[in-house]
């Protein structure tokens, strides 16, 4: 873990006083969101409402918690459900030339963002990108007919306005210090947590009301050539670990856990944009979310490890009733 992370997530007597230092500044930003969050309850600042039901997953702390996985999951079991959603966007990392923009098979990462391709892989159904959340969703909508618009990140972007609210939290990290940004890792006090529609911890014990999510991952599959793939289990060498995401222990500790020997681990921040020399010779494991950054410049032993959400019957049940109230709610609204 960085030095930051730690005095986030477990800070010794030696943080402290750099977190002391650091409350002012967590006092101002405090402020802000709270100003910003009572403009909106006020209405002197709009937040646009959408004909269809909007499902925001987000987190009230920075980093990669596993958004990403519960949106393909959310997408991929609403289609089985009879629905046509549309998955919404920021393109954190990627330099469209206008907005809304559709990602489609040909939409490359620097236009896109590495979380939207990888989204692109593994769900059927629209996706658009656009920092400006109520114009994507309106273009979701207007555009591709979508019933209901599953929006990736986004909970303290109060201009859309939800329908749904689901937090993903890290199940080791929790909130941390408990503190707000920038003494701690928290957007949002965790009062905010009281005020969201589900609860769903990745990985770790379940409380309360909180519902678990389990990654899976499959087969390791080549950077280079996805058509070819191998066991995990047939792994014998020792291999070197890769990965630049919000929580990079989190991919480390499940490669110990499938037992891969590993020689050295190597971690980025979130979103980076590798280089050619990132890369070391030998054998690589990566996360899925970095090899969508490295088709053109990994070696022919690169290899990632796709990973998959699993969620109990009774979130999706749940989910499907307060999804049916609110679609229902909608159309009367209608017309009126």
């Amino acid at each position: 873990m960085s030095w930051i992370d730690n005095m986030w997530y477990s800070p010794s007597w030696y943080h402290w006083p750099v977190i002391v230092l650091l409350l002012p500044l967590t006092a101002l930003f405090w402020g802000l969101s709270g100003l910003r969050r009572v403009l909106f309850r006020l209405k002197l600042k709009t937040s646009i409402e959408i004909s269809v039901p909007v499902i925001v997953v987000g987190n009230i702390s920075v980093g990669g918690n596993g958004k990403t996985p519960l949106v393909v999951y959310l997408a991929n079991r609403l289609r089985q459900e009879g629905y046509h959603p549309g998955v919404l966007s920021r393109g954190y990392g990627g330099e469209g030339a206008s907005y809304p923009m559709t990602v489609d098979a040909d939409s490359s990462v620097v236009m896109a963002g590495d979380e939207a391709i990888l989204m692109r892989r593994h769900i059927n159904c629209p996706l658009v990108v656009d920092p400006n959340r109520p114009r994507g969703a309106m273009r979701l909508v207007d555009a591709h007919k979508c019933n209901v618009i599953i929006c990736d990140d986004g909970l303290q972007h109060y201009a859309l306005n939800r329908d749904v609210e689901i937090v993903v939290m890290d199940g080791q990290r929790r909130c941390g210090n408990q503190l707000l940004l920038p003494a701690g890792p928290l957007r949002e006090g965790g009062w905010r947590l009281n005020a969201v529609d589900f609860l769903v911890l990745n990985g770790g014990s379940v409380i309360n009301a909180e519902y678990l999510m389990s990654l899976e991952s499959g087969r390791l599959i080549n950077v280079k050539n996805p058509n070819k793939s191998i066991s995990i289990k047939s792994l014998t060498l020792p291999i070197i670990a890769l990965a630049g995401i919000g929580n990079p222990q989190r991919f480390f500790s499940l490669l110990h856990k499938k037992q891969v020997k590993i020689k050295e681990q190597i971690s980025f921040v979130d979103h980076h944009v590798f280089r050619e020399d990132d890369i070391p010779d030998g054998p690589v494991i990566m996360t899925e979310k970095d090899a969508v950054k490295c088709t053109q410049i990994a070696h022919d032993d690169c290899w990632y490890l796709p990973v998959s959400a699993s969620l109990t019957k009774q979130f999706e049940s749940q989910l499907l009733h307060k999804l049916k109230l609110v679609a229902a709610n909608k159309k009367q609204s209608k017309r009126k």
